[in-house]
């Protein structure tokens, strides 16, 4: 921790005093945020020291506002000691390259099938405008954040991925071939290490170095979990444009276990596109991550309110 509380924490709790208020609503409002304050330091400092890994994607990439403030919470988690890991994604991006370069792209079960030409735009969007503009809204924000992906100092070594799929008509299973996606089979946590102990906030984007040599795309939730886990990380935060995982009713369901998760699943209440999500945090925790936490990325700053609240803000999800 910091011997005093940081200049952009101080901004970020008083920022909002408005102008025009009376002396007594002034103090009010003052004492109010002061509280704040004192409410987060010990959240503060049971993170302190600690990594944690935030997927960044969803709506909240798309929006100036959102963008511009997730950069700013991260420069705050490395102020307060907590050290921030930034894997994100770029899908939408990457498609409108696709579109503009005239390159067809098909999805099987949320995966895109990458051949040769479009692995290597996906590599040219995520490693290059996508991520250093994220390392660039941090700098601006007070930080110093490094963009690095996958392939750098092997950092994501990765398999060819396989995915099988059931023709609806003939009930038979079919191998799809998926081409250059890969999935994580060994991590160099030691760069990440060595980046942090430097003061830095590692952006990764989601490209990695096959055992074959070529370069291969990952999901970028795949990814973040794969970092998490080699890390041993106090938490990975999963940013979304849901609020989490949700019960049959449609409330939010706070907290999970791993078979608590596995028993939503076979019952339906997790299903679709949350399948993955979920199936992606407890990877990340049986491999060595603390918890991880599926939480909507369209809330300003939602990481805070999730790491220095009593409340939380998502859907965390332990062993035990």
């Amino acid at each position: 921790m910091h011997e005093s509380v940081p200049i952009i924490l101080i901004n970020l709790i008083f920022g909002g005093i408005v102008m025009g208020q009376t002396d007594t609503e002034a103090r009010k409002d003052w004492l109010a945020k002061a509280g704040i304050l004192t409410d987060a330091l010990p959240f503060m400092r049971q993170y302190a020291g600690c990594t944690v890994v935030v997927k960044f994607g969803g709506h909240a990439m798309g929006d100036k506002g959102l963008f511009k403030t997730f950069a700013s919470d991260m420069v705050l988690l490395k102020q307060v000691g907590t050290n921030p890991l930034v894997v994100h994604g770029g899908g939408p991006q990457i498609g409108e390259m696709l579109e503009r370069m005239a390159i067809k792209s098909e999805f099987v079960d949320g995966l895109r099938i990458t051949d040769k030409s479009t692995v290597e735009i996906v590599e040219m969007v995520l490693a290059g405008s996508i991520n250093k503009s994220i390392v660039a809204a941090i700098n601006e924000a007070g930080g110093s954040a490094v963009g690095i992906s996958g392939k750098d100092a092997n950092l994501i070594t990765v398999k060819k991925l396989i995915r099988s799929k059931t023709d609806p008509d003939s009930n038979i299973e079919k191998v799809v071939d998926l081409g250059f996606v890969g999935e994580p089979t060994k991590m160099n946590a030691t760069l990440i290490d060595t980046l942090i102990v430097g003061g830095l906030i590692p952006v990764v984007a989601p490209v990695g170095l096959g055992e074959d040599g070529e370069t291969y795309n990952i999901n970028a939730d795949t990814a973040a979990g794969a970092l998490a886990g080699a890390t041993d990380a106090q938490r990975m935060l999963m940013l979304t444009d849901v609020e989490g995982v949700m019960d049959k009713s449609g409330k939010l369901i706070p907290e999970l276990t791993i078979k608590e998760a596995y028993q939503l699943k076979k019952e339906g209440v997790i299903s679709g596109g949350m399948i993955p999500k979920v199936e992606t945090c407890i990877e990340a925790v049986r491999n060595g991550a603390e918890a991880a936490v599926i939480l909507d990325g369209r809330v300003p700053h939602a990481v805070l309110l999730e790491l220095f609240t009593s409340q939380g803000h998502g859907t965390i999800i332990r062993k035990e």
